[in-house]
């Protein structure tokens, strides 16, 4: 790719998506997109259990509906979020104005610090919640390897958002 503004080739190449698919911050795009499907969906799927007494289901993060609804909540935006940036991934050599690309890699830097910061505050909380759950609200163990997967994998988000604040375009 020729040199440009900001990253990229001159304005008006042809799109190329083999370079487009080799770049780093697309990368990181893709997987940060991938890790926030595993933590919406698993709590989605397996956060929520049935009590028998009951007869409601509760948050399996101690009972807590906001630690299921804040997980959710962050992965399905961070979901929205990357597939927007690779949308403006795509779109970027297109861009001729060097003034708009500038716009275009400090929202990229400004979105990205801020969705670390959210999945910090989401490993933390989900991982304190977890911690304090009581063993009797689940006694045979389902939907652990969820809870813990979604308490991973956003662990994980904060370093491939945190990443891409470093290797914007």
């Amino acid at each position: 790719m020729e040199g440009g503004a900001y990253g990229a080739g001159k304005a008006g190449g042809a799109f190329d998506p083999y370079a487009l698919v080799r770049q780093p911050h697309t990368i990181l795009r893709v997987v940060s997109w991938l890790f926030s499907i595993v933590v919406f969906g698993s709590i989605v799927n397996e956060g929520y259990l049935n009590s028998a007494s009951e007869g409601e289901e509760f948050c399996i993060y101690n009972r807590n509906p906001n630690a299921c609804s804040y997980g959710v909540a962050v992965g399905v935006l961070a979901f929205l979020t990357c597939l927007l940036y690779l949308a403006l991934d795509v779109y970027f050599p297109q861009i001729s104005s060097v003034k708009d690309r500038k716009k275009a890699v400090l929202s990229d830097i400004g979105v990205s610090a801020f969705w670390a910061f959210l999945w910090f505050v989401g490993f933390c909380y989900l991982a304190n919640q977890w911690q304090v759950s009581k063993p009797k609200d689940n006694p045979l163990n389902e939907g652990t390897d969820a809870a813990r997967a979604a308490i991973a994998f956003s662990f994980f988000s904060i370093f491939t958002w945190r990443s891409r604040v470093t290797s914007a375009p």
